[in-house]
């Protein structure tokens, strides 16, 4: 088996297991850290086409890729042909080096608005907006869809082809209609149609959550990549796991608890600095509760009051104090020992 690698316009990704977008979580600091453990591409989370909103911190916070590690992969949503085009041309000139457009989400505050996996009902539309973004921009265009709006509607071969002919570079395609969501089990047999019938770059998307996960799904859809999403979350070293496997059938030993420990704790001081530290606090909860959820050195009880109390902790120092003096203890086998209060 090999890694192998694959194209998208000139630039060479490898190995070939992608970062979902996530919109909350493929922030800037996560992005940096899954690129550092293996990710061959990292794709930002959704921003919006709206001008209006292009000066709001979420939008600049969104758009900042100083430091960021080539290629740098930015996706837009939105409805409107000539809007997404300039969105493209203001996110190019931000930075980003691939623009990856969104039909994917399956939000109904993103649906409503004729955005996200909607689109996949109008295919006249998607063609409008597929072209005019790639015509806007000379950077690589790359597209993220589901296999279709329901069971009964499922279009994502002709959507592919649409995309194909408009020029997009790559799709990524999530073995799942819209009206599941994230509910039920992923389907390849879709995706591995979609990837028979073009000749562009396609990846597959939905439930890859483990290495010998993700070489069966290469193996049964013919893909050139696999996005990771879900999976991620509290894992970022998944995607060193899932290269070192397909490089060699084997399977990499999960990290230390002390290089959990310092993974997390770098990854909780670059979400302070990069938003500050109220907001990086705030924001850092949610990824605490993903590396504390599955790890089989906590009992229940522990996982609980690691959350509990680190969800109070309102500084910067608190939080990391908090963090480090729990795994300190995990690694010395002895029980977490947490203060009733932060």
């Amino acid at each position: 088996m090999s890694t192998g690698s694959f194209q998208i316009g000139r630039h060479v990704i490898a190995p070939r297991v992608i970062l979902a977008p996530m919109a909350g979580v493929t922030d800037k600091p996560f992005r940096v850290l899954c690129k550092r453990l293996g990710a061959g591409l990292c794709v930002s989370e959704m921003t919006t086409s709206d001008p209006r909103f292009w000066n709001t911190a979420k939008s600049r916070h969104r758009m900042d890729h100083d430091g960021e590690p080539d290629p740098i992969s930015v996706q837009i949503a939105g409805t409107v042909p000539e809007v997404m085009a300039e969105a493209a041309r203001h996110n190019v000139d931000h930075g980003a080096q691939i623009i990856d457009i969104n039909m994917g989400c399956p939000a109904k505050k993103v649906c409503n608005a004729w955005a996200g996996s909607a689109l996949m009902r109008d295919e006249t539309l998607v063609a409008r907006i597929l072209a005019a973004v790639v015509a806007a921009v000379e950077v690589p265009v790359t597209l993220k869809i589901r296999t279709g709006w329901a069971a009964d509607q499922k279009n994502a071969l002709a959507i592919a082809r649409i995309a194909q002919d408009c020029g997009i570079a790559a799709l990524a395609v999530h073995g799942r209609t819209r009206d599941q969501q994230y509910t039920g089990v992923a389907e390849y047999d879709t995706i591995a149609e979609v990837k028979a019938a073009l000749s562009i770059p396609v990846f597959a998307n939905g439930d890859i959550d483990s290495p010998h996960k993700a070489a069966q799904v290469l193996r049964h859809t013919g893909c050139d990549a696999v996005l990771v999403g879900r999976a991620a979350q509290g894992r970022p070293w998944i995607f060193r796991e899932i290269a070192h496997y397909l490089a060699t059938g084997e399977r990499l030993a999960p990290p230390s608890l002390a290089e959990v420990r310092d993974i997390l704790l770098d990854h909780l001081r670059a979400l302070h600095a990069f938003y500050g530290e109220t907001s990086g606090v705030r924001i850092a909860r949610k990824h605490l509760g993903w590396y504390a959820k599955d790890r089989p050195e906590h009992t229940d009880e522990q996982r609980a009051g690691f959350r509990a109390v680190v969800n109070r902790a309102e500084s910067a120092e608190a939080q990391l104090s908090l963090t480090r003096d729990y795994f300190d203890a995990l690694v010395a086998g002895v029980p977490p020992r947490l203060p009733v209060a932060a």
